[in-house]
């Protein structure tokens, strides 16, 4: 399985993205699935999972009310549909498949995600 992140880009604070993270050669219908991000100089953090049937997500507190994951298993597509964007998120933002099959109520582990796609930049302008 291939995971393949799109959808960033600029923008002025305020506004909106969608990302989203297709998977290939495989299916990730039974896997949880999670976006982290890494802005420059910086640890890569955590900003939203979900389970893998959709009925559990689990967000950062710094996204939390402005961010929305969401899933198709029909697709293999992972979304993330970010709201009031500030320029501290700013960031490469990256999904990842997680072996984790239960439901998310708290921050996950980043050692339980096992496939990572390769990261699509977002950049908000003040």
């Amino acid at each position: 399985v291939q995971l393949q992140a799109s959808g960033g880009g600029l923008v002025q604070a305020g506004g909106s993205l969608r990302l989203s993270c297709l998977a290939s050669g495989g299916t990730i219908r039974q896997n949880g699935m999670g976006w982290f991000r890494q802005a420059p100089r910086q640890q890569r953090e955590f900003v939203a999972a979900i389970s893998w049937n959709g009925d559990s997500q689990f967000y950062a507190d710094s996204v939390k009310g402005r961010f929305t994951i969401s899933r198709d298993n029909a697709k293999n597509t992972v979304l993330l549909q970010m709201n009031s964007l500030k320029p501290e998120d700013t960031a490469v933002y990256y999904c990842a498949k997680s072996y984790y099959t239960g439901s998310y109520y708290h921050v996950p582990a980043s050692y339980e995600f096992d496939l990572w796609g390769q990261g699509t930049q977002v950049t908000v302008s003040s």
